[in-house]
């Protein structure tokens, strides 16, 4: 009995300890989030901007994230993550600053446009320093067991923020306008530069061993990193089309529809968290692709707002173990001193994958009509779940022999 509560109590604090660190991810998603539901609007409906080029303006920002990902990962491997954790969140604050300084041009388009790019992109510039940094931070203060968990406590970080950013980013923008979010994100960025100031920096215990070249450590993750950023097309889809989708039907909800659809991932990832281990990550996968395939059927097909709540509640479960599931996979085909690299690596496919969701996406709405961007992104999940079965048995027959 004692010893079961030992490990009860060890637990408890090893999930404190996780959750201590990934607050900086929400700090940060959390501001991402502020903006997600209104800025398609903003560019769209305020400054007379086609849904082709809202849709390019907010991918913008995973260029930076896209670039920054690797060099994060270095500055983790080498010198610790609070580095990287510090520089975020002074980005975030200048995002901030930019979103309101584009408010204050909304009479004249194409400058408030021209300002929105360079939020978006310091916007990526402190995304790309916060992606892998503080989990690699908790994994350095639990250890490498709980890699896994470590993942999925920075998910229900990153959606939770997103969950709880994008409904108050639509009261801000109601009452006060958009100006007032900018002023938002300047606080909460200074809030989480003096917590990060107040942490104790900590480093790997290989930072003197021998590293591999991040290509390489790249080519190594590339596959689960595919399947990753087809799974990603959904919440890409969702999260930056889901309001001009309501609009366009004629729907009311549609920011409840992006929070249903991050209660579920949460809901996934705290009850679920377990399969990994239990079940091995490639067919926690893959039963997860699959789910997210048939929530963006039903989000297709459905002809009422609630019909869709229930779709996107089922995208949100399907998605929300991808991320560690494929991730634990690839981050232990690489050594331990590039496993700053390999999680930035790996990180870098989602932000393919939300990058390129907009001019995509926003392509296929432009060309088709809107009533296409879930068939087809609902196709791009099923390739997913096609190449994770593929690796899935690729696995088996190296295990046989």
């Amino acid at each position: 009995m004692q010893a079961e509560t030992h490990a009860g109590a060890s637990l408890s604090k090893v999930r404190f300890t996780i959750a201590g660190f990934v607050t900086f991810t929400f700090i940060g998603y959390f501001t991402i989030g502020l903006a997600l539901g209104i800025l398609p609007v903003f560019i769209h409906q305020r400054l007379g901007y086609s849904t082709m080029v809202a849709g390019i303006i907010i991918s913008v920002q995973y260029v930076t994230t896209f670039l920054l990902r690797g060099y994060a990962g270095s500055i983790v491997d080498k010198k610790g993550p609070k580095p990287a954790v510090l520089l975020s969140m002074i980005g975030f604050s200048l995002s901030g600053i930019l979103m309101f300084a584009a408010y204050m041009f909304r009479d004249i388009p194409a400058l408030s446009l021209g300002t929105l790019v360079l939020t978006r992109l310091m916007t990526g510039f402190a995304e790309g320093l916060i992606g892998a940094s503080p989990v690699n931070w908790a994994i350095f203060a639990v250890g490498d067991k709980y890699t896994g968990r470590a993942m999925s406590f920075n998910g229900i970080a990153s959606y939770g923020a997103l969950a709880a950013g994008a409904p108050l980013g639509l009261i801000l923008n109601n009452s006060y306008g958009m100006g007032s979010i900018g002023i938002v994100i300047i606080a909460v960025g200074i809030i989480g530069l003096l917590y990060a100031k107040s942490k104790t920096a900590i480093r790997g215990t290989h930072t003197s061993a021998p590293r591999l070249p991040f290509i390489q450590v790249l080519k190594t993750v590339t596959p689960f990193g595919i399947c990753l950023a087809l799974g990603g097309l959904g919440f890409g889809t969702i999260s930056t089309f889901i309001t001009l989708y309501y609009a366009y039907l004629n729907w009311t909800g549609a920011v409840l529809c992006l929070s249903v659809f991050s209660i579920l991932f949460i809901l996934g990832r705290i009850f679920f968290a377990r399969s990994i281990e239990t079940s091995g990550g490639m067919k926690t996968a893959i039963w997860c692709l699959a789910l997210e395939t048939i929530g963006l059927m039903i989000l297709w097909l459905a002809n009422v707002p609630h019909v869709a709540l229930i779709g996107a509640g089922i995208a949100g479960l399907g998605f929300s173990l991808v991320f560690p599931a494929l991730g634990v996979e690839a981050v232990k085909l690489v050594p331990a001193s590039n496993q700053g690299a390999a999680i930035g690596g790996y990180g870098l496919f989602i932000d393919l994958s939300l990058g390129i969701t907009g001019p995509l996406v926003g392509g296929i709405a432009s060309h088709f009509g809107m009533l296409y961007i879930f068939p087809f992104s609902m196709a791009m999940v099923f390739a997913g779940l096609f190449i994770a079965v593929l690796i899935w048995q690729r696995q088996k027959r190296e295990a046989i022999a």
